[in-house]
């Protein structure tokens, strides 16, 4: 048996013990060690933002957290273990949308958009269109017009066939009409590679710090964000709406904390409202790079806003990508 089955068992023994009744009160919270599963390898800027939470979640709730690495599968290994967990608020997990609720809908996991309770965002990451600094692409009113003019010639690689990125630019096509060959790869590191060596013509990225640096170096050049409004990190350059595109507009990812669904309310407002303490630290919000870090917390019910809302507009595009 398994360190977590054996908890939920362990935990059952005691509802039946009392009575059918909850192990603990919801007040209590928390009264044991707390797991945040994070669906991606140790190392990386989400895992150390969910470790950085962990640390602050730790000292304001009083109980030791532990985060464990659980990558593979798009993100539905760690989802598939916090959906066999205890609802008690013990075990959480780094929610990373899109695809957190994407995955779902595209592949055959036991879990959807419901079975999670959305705490609150720790970062949000946008998109950019981005170019090698040599690129003959001046900007990206020239990209797109060239795009227009060659329908699917131009290649723009994206980190993973099933990813908000590429499902943007389906939607490019589809609503805009605006046809490019979409190529995908595995992470920030082959896409790199991919544009400086010319095997793709653009890519549409995060704009994680090491991508950040390399605009600063010159050996990128980006086109367009993907937010409704400029980056105050970018600031010349234009968004995806300005250049003719004001739908394309949530390819920016979120990562925050969800809990599973049955979680008593009091447990999740005391999570959310430990969260909103910590990223109103200065410390904590320079830990993380302020440029990532959302001007207002976003909480459980934003959250919850900005998954549904993805849900819907992608829906139509994650069931043409099922459906072959």
């Amino acid at each position: 048996m398994g360190r977590r089955w054996a908890g939920v068992a362990a935990a059952a023994v005691v509802a039946v013990a009392a009575g059918c009744s909850a192990p603990y009160a919801p007040e209590e919270y928390p009264t044991q060690e707390i797991t945040i599963l994070v669906p991606y390898t140790a190392g990386g800027p989400t895992d150390l933002a969910a470790r950085t939470m962990g640390a602050h979640l730790e000292r304001a709730l009083g109980q030791p957290v532990v985060v464990e690495n659980l990558p593979g599968a798009a993100g539905s290994v760690a989802m598939n273990e916090l959906v066999a967990s205890e609802p008690d608020g013990h075990t959480l997990t780094l929610v990373a949308a899109p695809s957190t609720v994407v995955t779902p809908m595209i592949q055959d996991v036991p879990y959807d958009a419901d079975s999670f309770v959305p705490i609150g965002v720790i970062t949000e990451v946008p998109s950019v269109l981005a170019v090698a600094g040599e690129s003959g692409f001046a900007d990206g009113a020239a990209f797109f017009a060239a795009a227009r003019e060659r329908p699917g010639e131009l290649t723009v690689g994206t980190p993973g066939a099933t990813t908000s990125q590429a499902i943007e630019l389906r939607r490019l096509a589809e609503t805009y009409g605006v046809q490019v060959t979409v190529v995908p790869f595995n992470g920030n590191a082959e896409l790199t590679q991919a544009v400086l060596g010319g095997t793709v013509d653009a890519v549409l990225i995060n704009v994680s710090q090491d991508v950040r640096a390399q605009f600063d170096a010159g050996a990128f050049r980006p086109l367009a964000v993907s937010t409704a409004e400029r980056l105050d990190y970018l600031p010349d350059v234009p968004t995806l709406a300005e250049l003719g595109f004001p739908e394309l507009t949530y390819s920016t990812s979120l990562f925050g904390l969800g809990a599973p669904a049955g979680t008593p309310q009091e447990v999740v407002a005391k999570l959310e409202a430990a969260m909103r303490e910590g990223l109103a630290d200065p410390g904590i919000r320079a830990q993380l790079d302020e440029a990532y870090v959302p001007d207002e917390f976003i909480g459980a019910v934003e959250f919850r806003e900005r998954l549904d809302d993805i849900v819907r507009v992608y829906g139509p595009v994650a069931q043409q990508l099922k459906d072959g």
